[in-house]
């Protein structure tokens, strides 16, 4: 079963991934200095590219190719606009507590039609980070985040904290490019699988 995308042929479907941050802003800042908005666009761009070598691809869209900064309300209006089936926001957490580790997935904290769709994805997806990357599963969690408030009425909507760039395991985790390319694979066959 289907649950997100209906059934149909998979290029059928729309997808856009919101690589947080870029330009200015730089987001969480590793410990080793790597920046949550380099991580997540490499994330994004590596599912990009794993799709682009399906035979019949979903039609993914990126936010931001390049180290630009997209405002909030251009990264959700590029969503209804291309009247998407999936918005998936990447994000790297940060704490105060050099021990705080983990993936946190975020669905929005208001109902919809989307509501149940969002948030058996985020479960889903927490269980393969978890399963097979091994990645501590902090919970799926609901919240007030602006990418997700003005996207939850149109489509499937998600954020995911992919880890803390504060906790020294999990930012040189990042520094890696196979590590990019796992994490993409888990997200890319997450959109396969569901």
């Amino acid at each position: 079963m289907c649950l997100i995308f209906g059934q149909g042929k998979p290029n059928e479907k729309i997808i856009v991934i919101d690589p947080g941050h870029g330009g200015k802003d730089s987001g969480a800042i590793g410990i080793n200095r790597i920046q949550e908005k380099d991580v997540v666009l490499n994330i994004a761009k590596e599912t990009l590219r794993l799709n682009e070598n399906l035979d019949d691809p979903f039609d993914i869209y990126l936010t931001r190719y390049n180290d630009t900064l997209i405002s909030l309300s251009d990264r959700t209006k590029l969503t209804r606009t291309l009247q998407a089936d999936l918005f998936i926001s990447l994000h790297c957490n940060h704490s105060y507590n050099p021990n705080a580790r983990g993936i946190e997935i975020y669905v929005a904290n208001k109902p919809s039609n989307h509501s149940d769709d969002s948030t058996w994805f985020a479960f889903q997806l927490q269980d393969d980070l978890n399963k097979k990357l091994g990645f501590e599963s902090r919970g799926v969690k609901f919240g007030n985040f602006q990418v997700l408030l003005e996207t939850i009425g149109y489509c499937t909507s998600v954020l995911l904290e992919l880890g803390f760039l504060s906790n020294g395991d999990e930012s040189k985790y990042y520094e890696k490019q196979e590590s990019i390319k796992a994490l993409a694979l888990v997200i890319w066959e997450s959109l396969i699988n569901n």
